[in-house]
């Protein structure tokens, strides 16, 4: 079996919508392929309000509002008895001061229904096996569907959005290993009975146990709560037990919601992910770019993901649209070097959290209000803002400031 199409997709997780989505809105026959069928569990629960900006210029806004997902206004960071706030209404310059938390077998799958009804052609239980690309960048894809068929998919350009996938990197031998420090995490789901009533029980927060290693805990607005732990490598090799009876143990070294999830069961067995940062040698190439995961994944700590992954999705939709109509697009420029810029302000800051240089920013006493309202425009993904100068000069800033706040 034979098809055609200008623009395949490899991934209908938030990027590869985003980038159908706004194909399809510009007229341009696009094609997704996913290996899954929906809805599907996958980790990144937790959104930046940036990533609001990108649904919504996709056309995709309107049905994430109707669903009712728990709405994040900013996050909280706890270490013992200190306590530090982000609000995304107090922050530097323009944009979405609200988000969700959401639970992504349900988002993606919404997300993923919405591109169906909006006409999108797009098929479940489809692997990519093989892909080939002519000297022009047209592209023969090999895939492998779950009745047992093969499909041969040409295509124009293909936007690789197929996440821990990983297709085209692995394809191409473009995985490259991460600069960040090796950290690793366990995390699971909960029936939150002990949740704390009204505002308090529905915040994300961040409980930091050594500068290693934290808590994350993400309330859904149907009475689950992702719980995790994410701490170096070296860390997690030297734990000893089932997946449930590491968990377990690690929760009870949180003194702030040991009692919260001491007796809760869990949903599933506990999942480990070892050295979650991934990187890649180029993300873009002759008929071809990567987004979101399948390019970089930096860390869990700030939530990045889903941004990144939509905002790649979203750029490289409209250089695609762009340059089939016509225009002349340079690749590294417009694309690679704007991407790279946002993940090297993300990746200063996982690299100073671990140091314990933002740490020590955030847990300082009567830090001045311009600075913390900085810091929240980038934990809110305004990474590209050049009127910020901790995102110009992140990778200094964050240093120096430790540097005095030590003295």
């Amino acid at each position: 079996m034979t098809s055609h199409t200008d623009v395949l997709v490899i991934g209908a997780g938030p990027s590869g919508c985003v980038a159908s989505a706004y194909l399809n809105k510009k007229g341009i026959k696009v094609k997704v392929v996913e290996k899954n069928h929906f809805p599907r569990f996958v980790i990144g629960e937790s959104l930046l309000p940036r990533c609001m900006e990108h649904f919504e210029e996709a056309g995709l806004l309107d049905v994430l509002m109707q669903q009712g997902y728990e709405i994040k206004r900013g996050a909280r960071f706890t270490r013992n008895e200190q306590v530090c706030e982000f609000h995304f209404d107090d922050k530097h310059g323009e944009g979405w001061d609200w988000t969700w938390q959401v639970p992504r077998a349900d988002f993606d799958n919404v997300l993923a229904q919405e591109v169906l009804r909006q006409g999108v052609d797009l098929q479940f239980g489809a692997a990519v096996t093989g892909v080939a690309f002519d000297k022009m960048g047209n592209s023969s894809t090999t895939v492998h569907h779950e009745d047992g068929t093969t499909e041969t998919i040409h295509a124009k350009f293909i936007i690789d959005s197929s996440g821990w996938g990983r297709v085209l990197p692995r394809i191409l031998d473009l995985d490259k290993p991460s600069k960040l420090p090796r950290h690793s995490s366990i995390f699971t789901h909960v029936k939150d009975e002990l949740r704390p009533a009204g505002f308090e029980g529905c915040r994300i927060s961040f409980d930091i146990l050594d500068k290693d290693t934290w808590l994350w805990i993400i309330p859904f607005s149907n009475g689950i709560t992702s719980v995790g732990v994410v701490g170096g490598t070296t860390f997690f090799n030297g734990l000893v037990g089932t997946n449930t009876q590491v968990l377990r143990e690690l929760l009870a070294r949180f003194d702030r919601s040991r009692d919260r999830f001491a007796t809760t069961d869990f949903l599933f067995e506990p999942v480990i992910l070892k050295n979650v940062a991934q990187s890649v040698k180029q993300t873009h190439g002759k008929g071809f770019a990567l987004t979101g995961n399948s390019a970089e994944f930096l860390d869990p700590v700030f939530s990045s993901g889903v941004t990144f992954a939509t905002e790649s999705g979203l750029l490289a939709a409209k250089l695609i649209a762009k340059e089939l109509n016509g225009g002349a697009i340079d690749w590294q420029k417009d694309y690679s070097d704007y991407i790279s810029r946002g993940v090297d302000v993300f990746a200063t800051y996982v690299k100073e959290w671990y140091s314990g240089n933002l740490q020590k920013l955030f847990f300082a006493p009567n830090v001045n209000a311009d600075i913390k309202r900085q810091i929240c425009a980038v934990l809110a993904g305004y990474v590209w803002d050049e009127t910020n100068p901790f995102v110009t000069k992140h990778d200094r800033v964050v240093k120096a400031l430790a540097h005095v706040i030590s003295l």
